[in-house]
């Protein structure tokens, strides 16, 4: 077990201090959204091949992991290829001046690593533990759970994308599909999913402490990095306060009247 730890803590820290040294030559921080959920895939397969947890429990998550991480990437990726960097990485930089590129590894690789080690838990939970032995309905419940999730979360990029893709709804909002029951589906779903995770691992020996993982994902996207920040640039255009006081922020539900 101990083993497989420090592996995990290796495999990531280390990994996030080349991808920093790749962004000094790109000049630019933002590429590490692009590996974010690369991170979670890795640190499933170290657990398929070090952990000394059920197999079948371990393949499964690592199987789940690989879907959602690759998709993940791949999105990013094609978004941000060939674009300036990210808003937020270009205005650290911007207040950082010649101190950036030493803070960005503190600041921007290396805290993220800490929290993709806290976020994956669940992932290092099923590694490890061994009981109970194959698999149970609580992991095929989180399983459920996670493809409701990517459900939601995939559908709904796939609808913002159309959408923008429209000359004619430059500057609008979409009230559509997935977002006329939340103004967050993406964000809903990568928060579910995280919880399908963490379920499959629920009956684990290290499964409930697990739990912050998913509850820590669920935080940041709500308070952070995603529907808070995305909602302060949103709210200044045209028909937006009525579609918030109509829909809700993030659980999907029926719109208000």
């Amino acid at each position: 077990m101990s083993a497989y730890l420090a592996t995990v803590v290796l495999a990531v820290m280390g990994g996030m201090a080349v991808l920093w040294l790749v962004s000094l030559a790109l000049k630019d921080s933002g590429i590490v959204d692009v590996v974010w959920g690369l991170v979670f895939v890795v640190v499933a397969w170290i657990g398929v091949v070090m952990g000394i947890g059920v197999q079948s429990r371990r393949l499964l998550l690592a199987a789940m992991v690989t879907l959602w991480g690759l998709r993940l990437a791949i999105r990013i990726g094609r978004r941000n290829l060939g674009k300036p960097e990210d808003f937020r990485y270009a205005a650290w930089r911007r207040e950082a001046g010649d101190a950036w590129w030493w803070r960005s590894l503190f600041k921007v690789f290396w805290l993220q690593g800490v929290v993709a080690l806290v976020v994956a838990l669940p992932l290092m939970a099923a590694a490890v533990g061994k009981t109970p032995e194959g698999l149970t309905l609580v992991d095929y419940l989180g399983a459920f759970i996670w493809l409701v999730g990517l459900s939601f979360e995939s559908i709904g990029d796939a609808q913002l994308d159309r959408f923008k893709a429209d000359p004619a709804n430059k500057g609008t909002i979409i009230q559509s599909g997935l977002w006329r029951y939340t103004r967050h589906p993406n964000y809903f779903g990568d928060a579910l999913l995280w919880w399908g995770f963490g379920v499959v691992a629920l009956l684990t020996p290290w499964g409930v402490p697990a739990l912050i993982g998913p509850a820590l994902m669920s935080f940041l996207l709500v308070k952070v990095s995603g529907v808070a920040m995305l909602e302060r640039a949103m709210s200044s255009r045209p028909g937006w306060d009525e579609y918030a006081r109509r829909t809700n922020a993030f659980i999907p539900w029926f719109p208000r009247a």
